[in-house]
Parts: structure tokens; sequence; C-alpha cells
């Protein structure tokens, strides 16, 4: 992307947007134990509640926010929508605020998200992973961004470039670009906002082997690294995949190989940092062949345990930019670029808070921080020369890049160490939870016409 035509537009025009955020989130008891007791029935059915549902377990809430036109609304709605979740479970009950599960009882008794409609497709696929990948596995929870460009932006820069393409094929290569330099370059999204740093003895074995210090109460930690959601012990697919991204269509064939071959199921289990996401999601490969990408989903975020909705608004500002950036970035012809962004993705989330860590670049060793700082400092050009006023945001990413201490991993760091890891995320979570029911006690329904929405489709069985 040429950035002088990008500049040709206002500021206003180029962050003009569709914003949206789905959270995931165990439910845990005051002990730190996982909640055994089925969904809420506050929240009425799961299958129709288009804000409040089960993820892979009937103990693990999903929230998801319609979309917005702006970063702040849906920052303020997703908070309000959180706040109203956390405040509605029984006493002695929480939104588990970490990444890494809380205390998980024998696998065999952690429950599978259950449905109105007996042997309904969502719980036999749920089964199938759990067979695959272990249903300990599945208990991972984590912050997911929706995105798109407006329209009108979309439609303006077409015109601009004066495109031999199609709409639909100018359209499809913007998300395409963006989800290629994303995959390039998430490392530093997982050094910037990741927080799940230890783990219960109830988890996965492979995740306590990356840790290198245990406390007291039967957990582990790790010094050296921010996120082990993002680790090589992560969620993710049991073999490497690397479909192309150079085309719609040569994803697609890609991920329909994959799946002729056995590697997946469908093509949701395709577990990536970003998402191609279609306009019709039932029928994702076919929707993004003949209609093309309607959005992007970047899956990369932890939940943040400092904050009642598990999210800073901050960083989904500094993400916003970061995607605008992706866009207009210079790419790489480096061959093996999906292998080494790989390699970087779980170096930095092991291990970068130790000084010798290094990254790769085009197959040349660079350290974090000096990368980083370069891409931070482009950032800077990039909004000057766009006239986007961000420069708060980028400076708080630029000082936790040159002291680590800033950084949220290392912030829990501190915490786990006099508190243990379970005590800690208890502590965090009844605050948080505290925080929520004061929070909406300050709000007048009849003065708040997002509480009173929210309050009549989240509450649905209330």
């Amino acid at each position: 992307m040429n950035l002088l035509n990008l500049s040709k537009l206002s500021a206003d025009e180029i962050l003009a947007g569709s914003f949206g955020i789905e959270w995931e989130s165990l439910r845990a008891k005051g002990d730190g134990k996982l909640s055994l007791t089925p969904h809420p029935e506050v929240f009425g059915d799961k299958l129709a509640n288009p804000v409040v549902t089960t993820d892979f377990s009937e103990s693990q809430i999903e929230i998801i926010t319609p979309t917005f036109d702006s970063i702040d609304k849906a920052f303020d709605n997703f908070s309000l929508l959180s706040d109203i979740v956390n405040a509605s479970l029984p006493e002695d009950e929480y939104l588990w605020f970490q990444s890494i599960p809380c205390i998980l009882p024998y696998w065999d008794q952690i429950p599978i998200a259950r449905y109105s409609e007996e042997g309904h497709a969502s719980q036999r696929y749920r089964e199938d992973l759990a067979k695959k990948y272990g249903v300990k596995k599945q208990m991972i929870s984590g912050v997911h961004f929706n995105f798109s460009f407006s329209d009108d932006f979309l439609n303006r820069l077409y015109d601009i470039e004066n495109s031999d393409l199609t709409f639909k094929e100018f359209k499809n290569n913007v998300y395409l670009k963006i989800a290629r330099n994303y995959i390039r370059y998430c490392w530093l999204i997982i050094y910037l906002t990741g927080c799940s740093i230890g783990s219960h003895k109830t988890f996965s074995n492979d995740c306590i082997h990356l840790m290198d210090e245990k406390d007291d109460y039967g957990s582990f930690y790790s010094t050296r690294g921010p996120s082990f959601r993002n680790a090589s012990c992560g969620y993710k697919n049991l073999k490497d995949l690397y479909p192309s991204y150079n085309s719609v269509n040569e994803f697609v064939s890609d991920v329909n190989r994959f799946i002729e071959d056995g590697d997946l199921s469908e093509a949701k289990e395709l577990y990536t940092q970003i998402r191609l996401k279609p306009k019709n999601p039932q029928d994702m490969l076919n929707s993004l062949e003949k209609e093309g990408v309607e959005y992007i989903e970047i899956r990369t975020l932890d939940i943040n345990p400092f904050y009642q909705c598990g999210l800073v608004r901050q960083d989904m500002k500094f993400l916003h930019l970061f995607l605008i950036y992706m866009f207009i970035k210079e790419e790489s012809d480096y061959n093996d670029w999906q292998k080494e962004a790989k390699f970087n993705e779980e170096a930095t989330a092991e291990t970068a808070y130790v000084e010798s860590m290094r990254l790769l670049r085009d197959g040349q060793e660079v350290t974090l921080q000096s990368w980083a700082a370069e891409i931070i400092n482009e950032m800077y050009g990039m909004c000057e020369v766009l006239g986007i006023e961000e420069e708060h945001t980028l400076s708080l990413m630029l000082n936790r890049i040159s002291n680590s201490d800033l950084t949220y991993g290392k912030r829990l760091l501190k915490l786990i160490k006099e508190k243990g890891y379970i005590n800690a995320h208890v502590e965090l979570s009844k605050n948080n939870k505290q925080t929520s029911i004061s929070s909406l006690k300050n709000v007048d329904p009849d003065e708040c016409d997002e509480l009173k929405k929210y309050l009549n489709i989240a509450l649905a069985g209330k």
C-alpha cells in the first residue's frame, strides 16, 4: 500500500471501521477451583442468547459484543456487558481473570458445553475436539478482536488506487496483506499484552515443563516469558499448518487439503493468530470464495487480570493502529516467513524476558527490543503523515519495550511471587467482580440505553 495514496484520505476516514470483541472466561469458585455448575440460568438458552453463551465448556462463558463504529464505543459496551455478566454470577462464583485455567478437576469431570437441542452439531464438534486435543487444553481462554475498515474507506481507496482488480479482489487483497504481516509481527502484540505466566499443577504438563519456578501452593510460573497461552504448549493444531495467504482461492484450497488429509475436521479448526472471516461463518470456505473477506479476527490477546473486563482500552487503540500499519508495511520476500513467524511467536511468548533471546528476521538474528523500537518509530512516522493523533498510545508501548518491568507479565510476576498463582488470581477475580458490581450501581438504567438493552438481552433468563 502506498502511504501517499492513503494520506489523501482524512484521519477520520482511515480510522473508521467496524469493531467487535469476544471474551472467553472460566467460571471459578472462591477457592480457585473450576465451577462445575451448568451455564447460569440467568443468561437463558446459550443458543438463543446473542451476547452471552459458552465456548468449549459449560464452565466457560463467552461474551460476544455487537459491532460498533469506533474503538471507544466497542470498548465501553464490552466493559458494560462484562460488568453485567460478572455481577450476575452466584455469590461465590467469579469470572477467572487469566487465560491459563484455574484449579481443574480430573479431565473426565470437566463439563463439555451442553445444548437444548439433543445431539446439536456444536456439542458433537466439542466432543471430537476433546478427544483430539484433550479437555484441559480447551480450557485456555482469551480475547478476540474483530475488525474491518469501513466500506466508504475501502471504496475511496479503491478509486484512488485505480486498480484493474474488481472491488472484491481489491478488498480481499487488503485483508490478505494485513493477515500476512500480522502473522509476521504478532510477536510484538504477544510481548506488549501477554499476561499468562503461571499454571496450577492440575493443568497441562506441556506448559509446566516450560516454567522455571514454583510457588508453595501447587502452582508453577515462569520468569522468562509473558504468554504461555501463545507458547508452544498453548492450544494449537497438532501439526504445523501453513496455508497460502497469496489469494483467497489459494487459502481455501489449502484448508480444504488439510481437511481431506485429516489434519482438520473443518475450517474453523485451523488455529491461527489471525482469521479471515466470511459473511457466512456457517459455510466459511464457500462464503470466502464467493463473497470475499468480510473482516479479520485477531486471536492473540491474553485476558488481562488487572482490569475488570480483561482488556485495556489503550491496548485496543494500539492494535487498531498496528493493523493499519500492517496494511502499509512493505513485505519481506523471505520464503520461510510463516515458519520464522511461528518461531518468533513462541520465542517471545516463552523467553522475551531473557536478555540473550533473539528473534529471526529474514534468517538473521535480532534483539526484540531493537526490532520492536524500530516498528514503533515507523508507526510514529505513519501517524504523522496520516494526521493520526495517537502519540500517547505509542509512547506507552515504547516504554514497555524499553522497560520490561512495565509489561503486564512482569507486573503479574511480582504478584505471583508474593501470593502464589492461584491466590493472586482469586484475589484479582474477586476484586474485579466487586468493581463490576460497584460500577453498575453507579449507572441509572433509565438514563443508560445500553444498560437497559443489555439487561434485556444478556439476562435472558431473568
